[in-house]
This record gives C-alpha cells, structure tokens and sequence, in this order.
C-alpha cells in the first residue's frame, strides 16, 4: 500500500504540485503545524459553493458536491480555531449575501409592528442564508433548505467549533444520525412540518458542514453512531498531540492580494454548472476501490474495507472541486492528493475510535488505540500457516480464518503455495509493492 494507516504517525502529505494551487494559498494562512489537518477540512467549505452542477462516479450515478461533512479533531488549545478563521474567509460571499438577507429580516419585523392588529399583516420577505450561525435550531434549518431548494438547490454551509453543536442543529442526539444521513445521501427532510403558516414542504437537504472537537467530545459524540453509517459518512482529521516547542503559532496576515486570489477561485465554483464525468478521477477512484479490498485482506478487516466505501466517495467529490477550481483540468498533484484524502481520513479514524470499534470501550487511553495491520508484513518472507494462525491470535483474531486469509492472498497474488515444503512464499509483485 502506498500509505501506512496503522501506524501513530500520520500519512504524509505528498507534495502540492500543479493544479493544488489553491491549497496552498489556503495553507499561506495557516501555522505549518496544522497544515495536513486542514487540508480535508477545505472541501465542504468550497462543495456548499457548487450548484447547478453534478458529476459522474464510476458507478454511472450523478452526484453533487453537496452533502460534504468533514470533523477536526485536536486537543483542546492545539489550534483548531485556525479553521474558523479560514472558513470566514472562504464564505466572504455567503456572509456578505446574507447579511443583506438578515437586513430585509429586520427590516419587515420593524414593520410588523407598526402595523394595525385588524389588519393583514405583510407577508415574512422571501430571504435565504448561505452560511447561518452555529446555533441555528432544526426549525430554521428546515426552512432555510426549504427556501434554498426554492432558489435552484443551493446549499447552506455550517462550522460547528464544537461537535456538541450539532445536536441543537439536528433537534436533539437522537437525531443526529437521521439528519447527517439525509445530508450526505442528498435526501429529504424525511417529514412534513406543520406551523402557524400552514404545513410546510419536505425539502431535499443540501447542506455542507465542518465540525471542530477534541478527542475525548468526539468519542462522546459518535459512541452509538459507529456501526449505522453516520460515522462513515464524516470525514475525520486528527491531529495527534504535537511536541513541546513553546513556540506561538504563526499565523497568515489575510492580505487584499490574498482575497484577490481566493475570489478568483471562489468565482469557478460559483460559475461551474452542467453535468461532467472525469475520467482521470474516476480511473483513480477505480484503483483506489482495489486498493481498499486489497488492505481489507491483507488486514482481514471487514470494517476497514466498509468505511473505505465512503472515504473513496468524500476523497472523490474532493477531487471533483479540485478539478473545477483548476479551471476543469486534471493533474498528476491533484490525483495524488485524493489517494491521501482516503488514507488520511482512514488514519485518523483508526486513531481516534480504534479500539471503540474493537471492543465498544471508550475509556481506553490514546496509546492503546491502533489502526488496522498488515499481517502479511508482519511474516517473514517464506511462512508456514501455523505462523499466520498464531500471528493471528496475537492480534485478537480467530484461528479459523486463517485458511481463508490465505486463500485470499494467494488469489491477489500477494503469495504463492510449495506443495513440496507446504510453506507460502511472498510474490516478487507483493515485494515490490510493499517496498514502493
């Protein structure tokens, strides 16, 4: 594999080469130290900036770049409000609309009260936000996707410093996993609501959001939410406990040439419309598809080879902002950034709820969590399948997979069978593979 994700160290960002542009001057702003946890972080900020458009994954269905959840985590004063800062300035657009959206607001309160109480009062302005505040009720969130569905399908964009946010958004815990399903599958509202104006719509959800918590909130959070989708469809970035430099942080300055820039970009976003397919991605993606089913075998882990189906999906709609940002063009740098996207948002799940995954405890200390591992490097180059079971049962796996493990390995490729000495043997295509 061309990332190791069960290590503590995280997946190395490869280099921002041609078509990563953007990136890059997102990153002018921010303190090096937070520079790979900020990366996933960008995509539902610039997705919430796409409508009119759709795009076409390998599996022949249209997707949006709407739906685009991504969650920091970091220790709690490890510079997570960096984010806020740069999604204030990705959203400059958002703000300024909406702003002139909360003045007509005023404005036709002002009014209702001057009005006589025998009269008819004058209709609420037909307004909608972009960008609302982190404590916007579900109430408010339902009929802004409504009014934002009635303007074309634009998408609300929402940053939650704190993951305990979201239940308020969502109208309570239980919630959660309803709401953030129906946003990431582009679904509806799920009911009809009554109000004083009558019964009101059931909107399709177009929402983007970012969400920022510290280890311990996020296991919190999610315990009950592993295993029914809701956490596969977040991305997560996590950002281990860094050293002791006493250093203070750096931060950008947020120059008019910076904003120049960034509006340019911005302005792609907002221009592109139509349906596309992008055949470099999907050919990507296809690959990447491999490479999940080879990892989920070689790690026999059948739930790492489930959240990769969502990691490929989120890391592909990346990809499809990257290539409109970079005026509809693909390039080597852009591809290589969306492998990273999958393996870093695996990383960092592993990571953070490994051993929640394992056993359901989440009071384990950070030093016990693990991601999955490669028993097949863990084996000298020529192995016997009594060394593959008792490696097995040192990882917590039973000894009655081992057979099938093996099975399967041979069938990739990966090993070959000696009848004669009754030992497998490394291929020279794994060997070169696991040297890359």
């Amino acid at each position: 594999m061309k990332y190791e994700i069960s290590k503590a160290t995280a997946p190395a960002m490869p280099n921002l080469g041609k078509g990563t542009e953007i990136v890059k001057l997102l990153l002018s702003q921010a303190s090096k130290d937070m520079y790979e946890p900020l990366v996933p972080m960008f995509f539902p900020i610039f997705g919430a900036h796409i409508f009119g458009a759709e795009f076409q994954y390998p599996d022949f269905s249209w997707k949006e770049p709407t739906g685009m959840m991504a969650n920091l985590v970091a220790k709690s004063g490890d510079n997570k409000g960096q984010l806020t800062t740069l999604a204030k300035a990705i959203c400059r657009d958002f703000s300024q609309h909406d702003k002139a959206e909360e003045d007509k607001i005023l404005e036709w309160q002002k009014q209702k009260q001057t009005e006589p109480d025998n009269k008819k009062k004058t209709a609420r302005p037909d307004v909608f936000f972009r960008f609302p505040p982190s404590n916007t009720t579900n109430a408010a969130f339902i009929q802004n996707a409504l009014a934002l569905e009635a303007h074309g399908g634009l998408t609300q964009y929402f940053n939650l410093p704190e993951v305990e946010m979201a239940d308020r958004l969502c109208g309570g815990h239980k919630q959660v996993s309803v709401l953030l399903r129906n946003v990431y599958d582009r679904d509806k509202a799920g009911a009809l609501r009554a109000t004083s104006d009558g019964i009101t719509g059931n909107p399709t959800i177009r929402a983007c959001f970012t969400v920022s918590s510290n280890p311990v909130s996020t296991r919190q959070f999610y315990k009950y939410e592993l295993t029914n989708g809701t956490f596969g469809r977040m991305v997560f970035s996590y950002k281990p406990r860094g050293s002791r430099s006493g250093r203070i942080p750096r931060l950008g300055k947020y120059t008019d040439e910076f904003y120049q820039k960034l509006d340019e970009y911005i302005a792609r976003l907002d221009a592109c419309k139509g349906r596309f397919i992008i055949r470099p991605l999907n050919k990507l993606t296809d690959r990447m598809a491999q490479d999940m089913a080879e990892l989920a075998d070689l790690t026999d882990d059948d739930l790492l080879f489930e959240l990769s189906h969502r990691s490929l999906v989120s890391a592909w709609k990346a990809g499809c902002i990257l290539w409109v940002l970079n005026n509809q063009t693909w390039t080597k740098s852009m591809g290589e950034l969306v492998e990273w996207l999958v393996y870093h948002d695996l990383w960092s799940k592993m990571q953070i709820f490994a051993d929640m995954l394992k056993d359901g405890d989440i009071s384990a200390s950070e030093t016990s969590k693990t991601g999955p591992k490669n028993m097949l490097d863990s084996l000298p180059d020529t192995f016997s399948e009594t060394q593959l079971e008792a490696l097995r049962l040192e990882l917590g796996k039973n000894k009655e997979g081992t057979k099938n493990q093996l099975k399967q390995w041979v069938f990739r490729k990966f090993i070959t069978f000696s009848s004669e000495t009754g030992l497998y043997t490394k291929t020279n295509e794994y060997l070169k593979k696991s040297d890359v």
